[in-house]
């Protein structure tokens, strides 16, 4: 390794979402995602808001792929691999499988993206288009260019209904056959769910992670029910990222006035990536006392170094960063600090650990009789807040 690669890496040795926690609301690929997430640093909270069941058993799927051999429709929308999978899976298991693809082998199947489409031709099957966009609006798109009035259209549901989809092409004059592949469930275990929840209205973490509408509903959902929707709602208005894979998995929280951010396409990578820019876009730098300062989610960079601190020294460091280079009074660094009381020692103990936990303690300087403040650079673009 060269010199200039040996600058480069120790330039960032600990990830872009180093001192960040994420939280994954995901059921499906939650390893994956959180694997991405915690090898660019990044501190994972993982609670499954919902879980897949299956429907390999279920007499509504079986009944559905029977009408579909017995009636044969003109189009087939396969939305997802692992539906489209489980779909050609269980009709095996009750001896319908050669029936079923020998009947969508003579229909106009539609794949919604290549993973679908990798899906649909590990059956044997060939599609006949599929967008590379994975975008159902334009595979609804196509469907209304062709016309659908007097067709039969069977659309593989991924586990809620799809907003708007369905509905257009009746209006168009199609006749719209489900085949409920699996089905969302709320979590066996909603621990994790509250503790997460828990954790976004204390801004315990900096973004939320969205892979499904139905997972966003049911956070949404859970909040509501502990009286909680208000303050998370706050928090994802203010504070918390939230970060979804793509416009419809976006759509419960939209109609909850929360803007979220998207990825152009709409994968796990892209949507690392995302948070990968995001995240530290919104992290306060300042120059302190000579040095750098980055205040990240649990976690202060200073010059570059990583350094965790305790909840409670970031309670008091966002406290006195909030207006830099002033002076911010005991009994204000009382109140924010997490649980305490009315003794103001509790402040001058979390002081020191903190600035124990920097590593740096002329980053913050007592002021006698007054309280503390943050030794912003005089030459700062902050600088007009250094005096009173």
């Amino acid at each position: 390794m060269d010199e200039e690669q040996q600058t480069a890496g120790a330039a960032q040795p600990h990830g872009p979402l180093a001192g960040f926690t994420v939280g994954v609301t995901a059921a499906r690929r939650a390893d994956e995602l959180g694997a991405l997430l915690k090898r660019r640093g990044a501190t994972v909270l993982h609670a499954p808001a919902l879980r897949i069941v299956p429907l390999s058993d279920d007499s509504e799927l079986l009944a559905a792929t029977k009408e579909l051999i017995d009636q044969v429709p003109d189009v087939v929308v396969a939305t997802t691999a692992i539906g489209f999978r489980g779909w050609v899976e269980a009709a095996d298991g009750w001896g319908l499988g050669e029936e079923l693809i020998a009947r969508l082998r003579g229909v106009e199947l539609l794949a919604r993206g290549p993973k679908v489409k990798g899906a649909v031709r590990a059956a044997g099957l060939t599609e006949e288009w599929s967008p590379s966009s994975e975008s159902m609006a334009e595979v609804l798109e196509r469907l209304l260019a062709e016309g659908v009035q007097g067709r039969r259209v069977a659309v593989q549901l991924h586990g809620e209904p799809l907003p708007g989809f369905v509905e257009a092409l009746r209006e168009a004059g199609a006749e719209v056959v489900g085949v409920p592949v699996y089905r969302w469930m709320p979590p066996e275990d909603i621990g994790p769910v509250d503790r997460l929840l828990d954790a976004t209205v204390a801004r315990g973490v900096d973004a939320l992670t969205f892979t499904s509408a139905p997972a966003a509903a049911s956070l949404l959902n859970r909040a509501e029910e502990r009286g909680l929707l208000p303050e998370l709602l706050a928090a994802l208005h203010h504070d918390v990222v939230p970060a979804c894979v793509g416009p419809v998995t976006a759509l419960p929280l939209q109609g909850h006035g929360v803007d979220t951010v998207q990825p152009e396409r709409f994968r796990l990578g892209p949507l690392v990536q995302l948070l990968c820019h995001e995240l530290p876009s919104r992290a306060r730098t300042l120059p302190i006392a000579g040095h750098r300062v980055e205040i990240r989610g649990h976690a202060v960079m200073v010059d570059g170094e990583l350094r965790p601190v305790p909840p409670a020294g970031m309670s008091l460091l966002r406290s006195l960063a909030r207006r830099p280079g002033w002076v911010v009074a005991r009994a204000d660094l009382l109140r924010a600090l997490p649980g305490a009381g009315t003794d103001e020692h509790a402040v001058e103990t979390a002081m020191a650990r903190l600035r124990s936990a920097l590593g740096a303690p002329k980053l913050i300087q007592t002021v006698v009789k007054r309280g503390y403040r943050l030794a912003l650079e005089p030459s700062s673009a902050d600088a007009k807040y250094a005096a009173e």
